[in-house]
């Protein structure tokens, strides 16, 4: 998947994900990342991310501005890490040293009662 990855990108393309498994609710996929990309926000999901390999800065927190986020955390991340970025928090690759290949999976807000 890594090697298909990187055969696709094109140039400016910021990120390519590729679904791992689609199992209703949950998504994991496979994203590879060689630049820095626009930001997002999940309002009824967290995500969840491990690093497989590479290096750059995550950026949480904040408000979105556009594509961007104004204000927010930067976080070195890099090989073997594992982190969470909760439901409703923008979150953005601000600087990639190296191209990011992270499993992501996403985990839906369960129904409140």
């Amino acid at each position: 998947m890594i090697a298909n990855a990187k055969k696709i990108r094109k140039p400016d393309q910021a990120l390519v994900a590729q679904p791992i498994l689609l199992l209703a609710p949950y998504r994991v996929s496979l994203e590879y990342r060689a630049i820095a990309g626009t930001a997002a926000v999940h309002e009824k999901e967290a995500e969840i991310f491990y690093v497989i390999d590479g290096a750059g800065t995550l950026t949480t927190g904040g408000t979105m501005q556009g594509t961007a986020i104004a204000g927010g955390t930067a976080q070195a991340v890099a090989k073997g890490d594992f982190f969470i970025v909760p439901e409703n928090t923008p979150h953005a690759f601000t600087d990639v040293k190296s191209p990011l290949v992270l499993m992501s999976l996403h985990i839906p807000r369960t129904a409140e009662k």
